[in-house]
């Protein structure tokens, strides 16, 4: 029923919702790892947003007119997938090693250029205060598997891009008209709390050593106040990954279109508008149309000039461009500011944003 395609969509913008936020709250915690500048990390994080737009507009237009539920599951289950993927590398590289100086949030200057080959063991404790000069202070990623980490990024947001134009038309095209606003309100509302758990889960995580399960803890001499403490990063995109995947499974199951909400007073009604799986009530461009034929049509480009030369809508894109613009960036650092400025803890930061 489309009562249960609601719920099943809702799920959907929750786990999107929550994966994008821990990205943000994880973000710190890979550049550390990875010793990656904060222009890198940055690419990292636009991945989801290159991704998005390589596909976007296709999935858009010609992903209406073919069965939406799938297409719906197949993005959901690619966006699972790459959210997997973003915690392979914690497993493909070796034990995390940090530099032996101490330093703890908000105690001064901080000295972290120490060569690699001349680390110690886990339990030495800070012999010096004073940075070292050489190979070690030149500020390159310790291994390339960071790009693993883009790669999934950017299949989330391939996969991601079916799920919001594709869902609320399916539910627009299915509801009653005093129903559609209110089912929208409820996929906005269900996924509004994705972003605060994803926070709070980012929170959690940090706490956790990055080799949590793999090291002996007590060989750990670093704590979470410890500037040098990399937490648990790939582990919420386990659980996030999961999510996504178990909420993308039974929309493989939903058929091409479900009875109208208007249509479900008269019986006769239903078997008279639903042919082959598809309601042409509400699709009348697909009619006698094969699926081969829908990617050679002239539709496309005059329905974009038209688009294109309606000034209200251009300049709602131009807001929305300009609004995105200046929040992601400030929504990516932000928990990076909270530490650097004000010495709290990736932890404290990721709860204090969520």
């Amino acid at each position: 029923t489309l009562q249960v395609f609601l719920l099943c969509l809702s799920l959907l913008f929750f786990s999107k919702a929550m994966s994008g936020s821990y990205m943000k709250s994880s973000i710190t915690s890979i550049e550390r790892h990875f010793d990656l500048p904060s222009s890198v990390a940055g690419i990292i994080d636009g991945g989801f947003e290159m991704g998005n737009l390589l596909v976007i507009t296709a999935v858009s237009y010609f992903g209406a007119r073919f069965h939406r539920p799938r297409i719906i599951a197949a993005g959901a289950t690619l966006m699972g997938l790459g959210t997997l993927l973003i915690a392979l590398p914690h497993f493909l590289m070796g034990r995390y090693k940090y530099d032996y100086q101490s330093h703890l949030y908000g105690e001064g200057p901080q000295w972290m250029c120490v060569p690699r080959g001349e680390q110690p063991s886990l339990s030495q404790e800070p012999t010096s205060a004073e940075p070292a000069s050489g190979s070690g202070c030149q500020h390159k990623a310790q291994s390339s598997l960071w790009v693993l980490i883009l790669v999934g990024n950017a299949l989330r947001g391939i996969g991601e891009s079916p799920i919001t134009p594709l869902g609320i038309s399916f539910l627009d095209d299915h509801a009653r008209a005093d129903n559609s606003a209110f089912y929208l309100g409820c996929v906005m509302t269900v996924g509004l709390i994705g972003p605060a758990v994803g926070f709070l889960v980012g929170s959690v995580c940090t706490k956790l050593f990055v080799d949590v399960g793999f090291v002996n803890m007590e060989e750990v001499t670093i704590n979470p106040q410890d500037s040098r403490w990399v937490g648990a990063w790939w582990l919420g995109f386990l659980i996030a990954g999961g999510i996504t995947l178990l909420t993308a499974l039974p929309l493989w199951f939903f058929p091409a279109s479900v009875p109208h909400e208007e249509e479900l007073a008269t019986a006769a009604a239903v078997v008279a508008t639903v042919v082959d799986g598809v309601d042409p009530a509400h699709h009348p461009s697909i009619r006698g149309r094969s699926p081969g034929s829908l990617f050679a049509s002239v539709d496309f480009l005059p329905s974009l000039r038209c688009l294109m030369a309606n000034p209200v809508y251009v300049c709602m894109l131009i807001n929305y461009v300009m609004l995105m613009n200046a929040f992601m960036g400030f929504f990516t650092f932000k928990a990076k500011y909270l530490e650097e400025q004000f010495g709290e803890t990736a932890s404290r930061s990721n709860l204090i944003i969520g």
